[in-house]
Parts: structure tokens; C-alpha cells; sequence
């Protein structure tokens, strides 16, 4: 909060100078002072909230890496002339709690490319995989671990 304060601070001033740097230091302090003691707000949970903002932007920068490398093992697949593509249905269970971090998990599934999550029951998802290379270690990937870890972070 208190550096979403200070950067409201500054976008409202809109340049950035020395002096409205001091400024918006010593203001967005006694903001953040003010919703620490009237609004149930404290320093352990802000440090709660930089953290899952920290595990939310890891795990969106990992999404982005494995989007891309699966555009490139996509792209191989299709434009080799030796391979060919041996669909797959792979079933798999996660350990997820809520829903939420379910849905993320499917989601992450069906944007990289050669993966469908074709259905999600309770905490089992259906996956339809392009080639069945793609579908080895679905359970324990790096989304469910990412997913898993800031869900445990409440």
C-alpha cells in the first residue's frame, strides 16, 4: 500500500522531481500510518501482499517462457517432415484447494500451445495433448508447482 501511495503521489503530480519525491515520501508515510491504525492494515501484511504480487509476476513470466517454447516445439512438430504428431488424452490429478487455483492451472494448460485442458471434475483435469511428447510430466509441471506455492502463501 504504501507504494501504491507513492506512486499515486507521483502520477497525480505528474513529473518527477526531488522535491515531489520527499514529498510524496513523508505523504504516502502518514497515509499508510493512518490505514495501519484505523483500517485493520499492518506492515506483516503488506509484506503478505509483495509477496503474492511477487509470486504472481514469477509465475506470469514462467507462463510467457513456456508459451514460447511451446510455439517453437509446435512449430518443429508441424513443419518436420519425419515426425508425426501422435495425439494424446492424459488424465492427472492435483492437490489444488480452491478453485480458483484450479482454474488458473487448467488455464495456464490450454494457453500454451499443443495443450486443450479438455475437462476439469473436483481435481481431475483432462488433458488432449498434440503429441504425446508433450503431455510427459503434466502433473508435477511447473504451473502446478508455481500455482500450488501461491496458493499455500493465503
Amino acid at each position: 500500500m504504501y507504494l501504491l501511495y507513492f506512486l499515486l503521489w507521483v502520477i497525480f503530480n505528474g513529473n518527477l522531481t526531488l522535491e515531489i519525491c520527499i514529498f510524496g515520501i513523508i505523504i504516502a508515510g502518514a497515509i499508510f500510518a493512518f490505514t495501519c491504525k484505523f483500517m485493520d492494515y499492518s506492515v506483516e501484511k503488506e509484506k503478505a501482499n509483495i509477496r503474492k504480487v511477487l509470486k504472481f509476476i514469477r509465475y506470469s513470466c514462467v507462463l510467457v517462457m513456456e508459451i514460447v517454447k511451446a510455439n517453437f516445439a509446435v512449430i518443429h512438430m508441424i513443419l518436420s517432415e519425419k515426425e508425426e504428431p501422435e495425439p494424446a488424452l492424459v488424465s492427472f490429478h492435483s492437490d489444488m484447494e480452491t478453485s480458483v487455483a484450479k482454474a488458473l492451472v487448467a488455464n495456464a494448460i490450454t494457453l500454451t500451445p499443443g495443450t486443450i485442458t479438455v475437462s476439469l471434475e473436483n481435481s481431475e483435469y483432462v488433458v488432449h495433448c498434440l503429441d504425446e511428447d508433450l503431455a510427459v510430466g503434466m502433473a508435477d509441471s511447473i504451473f502446478v508447482k508455481l500455482i500450488s506455492d501461491m496458493e499455500q502463501d493465503k
